[in-house]
């Protein structure tokens, strides 16, 4: 599984979790609901700094974005 694919999956499942919409969750980081939507997509790749923002805004560790699952 690719970086982007990881980020993509669990920038998903974290915002899910804390029950924001995408809208929200850019409000709330400081970026463009569009960005949020493109990057869950896969169609754009995260910089750190916006890496950073995204898991402020979900109040998490930056490092959840990144992990990749665990296999069983």
């Amino acid at each position: 599984m690719e970086i982007r694919e990881v980020f993509a999956q669990n920038l998903k499942k974290y915002r899910r979790a804390a029950g924001v919409s995408q809208e929200e969750l850019a409000h709330r980081a400081g970026i463009d609901r569009t960005y949020v939507s493109l990057l869950e997509r896969r169609i754009y790749s995260a910089t750190i700094d916006i890496l950073g923002k995204l898991a402020d805004a979900l109040e998490i560790e930056p490092h959840l974005l990144l992990k990749r699952p665990t296999r069983k």
